[in-house]
């Protein structure tokens, strides 16, 4: 098996500008312009031959900063989760197509450069996505986004509550008013404090996701509940229910599961407030706030 994986690793000229470099999946970004102000290793994220999204990765977290993709009308139904790993991570001048993890223990290398399955396993954490596969209209396109380089260790109360209302609320606004490309980036906030990781110390944990979308052609005929919602809109979510209140309030009568986990809607504006007092330095998302026609 280690064969195999090594000759998908050094399969020949696949790959350099994969890792490293947004370059190859510009695309992906408004007017080809990626957010500014976070530092990690650009990904194109490749499977079987074709770039479906871009993620930003922390090495020393072994987590995404954030992936960027473009949203689609999603048909069919949800992807197995085939959870798959990024050789070019592990070994330099490897392919740069995503693959599925092989049965048995993980590489050595695989293991020191990015997250594996056994991170995730008995640990109370869910396995979150930050490109979720409901944003995504062809299979290959969502099965792509089970790749662990797009998730992050997330609560269940906020996977499966508000979180995922916050992603399927999304798909409906931009499905019934989007006429043009619309700019997905999602991604995620450190605790201000110590980093919080998985129970092995190799993964860190997020306080807070965020999430932001861009679409310069829209609908102007909104209902007045979506009226502040085009061009841009955006959203934090809590990740631990101890968490203070001065980003996301907590909905004190919310479900038993869910209390915690709220997630508070706000403008482009705001939510690049909130990460410039965490990660202090300035984050631009989007090429002039997403301004002007694509």
């Amino acid at each position: 098996m280690l064969g195999a994986l090594l000759l998908l690793a050094f399969a020949a000229g696949r790959c350099a500008a994969d890792v490293g470099d947004f370059t190859p999946c510009l695309q992906f970004f408004y007017r080809s312009w990626p957010p500014k102000g976070l530092a990690g290793t650009p990904i194109c994220q490749r499977y079987y031959n074709q770039h479906h999204f871009a993620t930003l990765y922390s090495r020393p977290r072994r987590s995404p900063w954030f992936s960027a993709y473009l949203y689609s009308v999603p048909t069919g139904k949800r992807p197995s989760a085939s959870w798959k790993f990024e050789p070019q991570l592990a070994y330099p001048g490897a392919d740069g197509n995503m693959v599925p993890f092989p049965p048995g223990p993980p590489d050595q290398n695989v293991v020191e450069s990015q997250a594996v399955d056994l991170d995730y396993i008995n640990s109370t954490y869910s396995r979150g996505h930050l490109n979720p596969s409901l944003h995504h209209q062809r299979y290959q396109a969502r099965s792509a986004t089970f790749t662990l380089t797009n998730v992050v260790p997330q609560k269940v109360g906020s996977n499966d509550g508000p979180w995922e209302l916050l992603e399927q609320n999304v798909n409906k606004t931009l499905a019934a008013y989007c006429l043009g490309k619309a700019y997905m980036v999602t991604g995620v906030i450190p605790y201000r404090g110590d980093e919080h990781w998985l129970k092995n110390h190799r993964v860190a944990v997020p306080e807070y996701l965020w999430s932001t979308y861009c679409c310069p052609n829209y609908n102007h005929s909104l209902p007045n509940w979506l009226s502040n919602t085009f061009p841009t809109y955006a959203a934090i979510g809590r990740n631990d229910p101890n968490s203070t209140e001065e980003i996301v309030p907590v909905n004190k009568t919310a479900k038993k599961q869910y209390r915690g986990y709220d997630v508070r809607r706000m403008s482009l504006e705001t939510l690049e407030m909130y990460l410039k007092d965490r990660f202090n330095t300035v984050v631009s998302v989007f090429y002039e706030q997403c301004v002007g026609s694509d």
